[in-house]
């Protein structure tokens, strides 16, 4: 609070640089430069020596393993192409068995199994985006529209069917400020779910699009690339090598997406489910299928997921004579190379975090807008703050954990319904995470489907502030309403 507006400098110099300069690499370094010098005093030195030492101190136990999966996930995806995987399984989604035979199919496919990983946002991108890639790629769906569809039934999708660690993190969110007992804690996270307007809107926009085929603004202009051209990018854009389908040169063989693939899935729900079972007996809780999914530890899951599934795509390879052991190891390292690039951003990203809220951003804005507050206004200016804290910070757990303690409080103090405002911070923090070129599901998005970051953003702009105002309007009206 004490830093008032300087606090707003960094996250929004971020931002502005990301969106003019299209390197989002360098506009958070700028960005977290300018918030270590703010922190210390305008001291340049000690500013930049402070930014230097947050990148490393930013390293911490699930940050690494996140980054280590992004690494170890674009191994996989590289093995899966090289040993025909990726032109097998084309041959038989698309081109010979015909399974999925248009735009639209390519379009509901994507959108059905972005709901199928609901464990985790970052695993939902990270699956997702690699596995309906090929498909995509293969009729042409423009990289845009895929990004899309993959981000937008990620995390939206996990905080509608938090069956997952999400499950625990919002119960501690609905009680953090100790306005909602542990007993009421359950009921009234289930109600936001049915009131947390933005995600709801966001999944619904997904499947009208891909079943009507049509689109408006930028992201009409890359379906019309696209169909016209066979482009899937901006000429010179694409984030990271392109997944072809064709040509590999070596016989094309589904099972080797398949398998690993089957391989990840059935891992993250076995450690889950262990995870989940173990800590709840040592807890002397009822084992029940709520606390075996709310115990469960979903870094755990995702770290055991991707080793196994590198193993079995190296074991594949190597036994089917594709490559040879130091071949394989070799082409495994090429694949985590590709994803390099993506890690920094991403170790970036989660000093970015760190030192936004060093600075108080979230509780000045908070400050702010609490001038303007009327009851009845409460759950849109919440949904409201959200959104701008989540864009600017690129978090969702970070604006959850800030407007927990500052809306609940003052919607069981106000007398308005503590489910809606919940409803409206869930949905609110969702949107940063979804639509901000510094968020890690926007940038592992992009990892996976191939898409600039900067060109996801633009195209799919016009949908989430579409969402998000007729969100807050909701939010208004139920406002008065309940």
């Amino acid at each position: 609070m004490e830093l008032g507006f300087w606090s707003l400098i960094p996250p929004l110099l971020t931002i502005i640089l990301a969106l003019t300069t299209k390197n989002v690499f360098i506009s958070l370094l700028i960005g977290l430069m300018s918030g270590g010098i703010i922190l210390n005093g305008f001291n340049v030195l000690a500013g930049i020596n402070f930014s230097i030492t947050s990148i490393a101190g930013s390293m911490s136990s699930s940050n690494t393993l996140i980054i280590g999966s992004i690494l170890i996930t674009g191994a996989i995806i590289h093995l899966m192409e090289k040993s025909g995987g990726i032109e097998g399984f084309v041959n038989v989604v698309v081109k010979n068995k015909g399974l999925i035979k248009s735009k639209r199919g390519a379009n509901l496919f994507t959108g059905i199994l972005g709901l199928a990983v609901f464990t985790s946002g970052t695993l939902s991108c990270m699956v997702t985006g690699a596995v309906s890639r090929p498909v995509n790629d293969a009729l042409k769906v423009p990289h845009e529209k895929s990004a899309f569809i993959v981000h937008a039934t990620s995390t939206p999708w996990c905080v509608l069917f938090p069956f997952s660690g999400w499950l625990a993190s919002m119960l501690g969110y609905v009680t953090l400020s100790g306005d909602v007992s542990e007993a009421d804690s359950m009921s009234v996270l289930f109600q936001s779910i049915g009131l947390n307007f933005y995600c709801i809107l966001a999944i619904v926009l997904v499947f009208v699009l891909a079943i009507l085929q049509k689109d408006i603004g930028p992201m009409a202009k890359a379906e019309k690339r696209a169909a016209e051209t066979g482009l899937l990018d901006e000429p010179g854009h694409g984030a990271s090598e392109t997944v072809s389908a064709e040509g590999s040169g070596i016989k094309p063989r589904a099972c080797n997406l398949l398998v690993p693939i089957g391989v990840l899935i059935v891992t993250i729900f076995t450690v889950m489910i262990t995870t989940g079972y173990n800590a709840t007996v040592a807890a002397g809780d009822a084992v029940t299928a709520h606390n075996i999914l709310s115990n469960s530890s979903s870094m755990q899951s995702l770290l055991w997921a991707v080793v196994l599934a590198l193993l079995t795509i190296l074991i594949m390879t190597v036994f089917q004579k594709v490559f040879t052991l130091e071949q394989a190891i070799s082409e495994m390292f090429k694949g985590m190379g590709h994803m390099v690039s993506i890690a920094f951003i991403l170790l970036l990203g989660f000093t970015m975090g760190t030192v936004v809220k060093s600075l108080g951003t979230g509780a000045y804005l908070s400050y702010l807008f609490e001038k303007l507050l009327s009851p009845a206004l409460l759950p849109a200016l919440t949904f409201l703050i959200a959104v701008m804290l989540s864009f600017a910070t690129g978090t969702s757990m970070g604006t959850m954990a800030i407007m927990a303690v500052i809306s609940l409080p003052m919607a069981f103090d106000m007398g308005i319904s503590i489910p809606l405002v919940a409803g409206a911070m869930f949905g609110g923090s969702i949107f940063g995470d979804h639509s901000s070129p510094i968020s890690d599901t926007t940038i592992m998005t992009c990892s996976t489907t191939g898409c600039d970051i900067i060109d996801h953003v633009k195209t799919q702009a016009p949908y989430c502030i579409c969402v998000a105002v007729a969100s807050f309007l909701l939010y208004v009206v139920f406002g008065f309403v309940l």
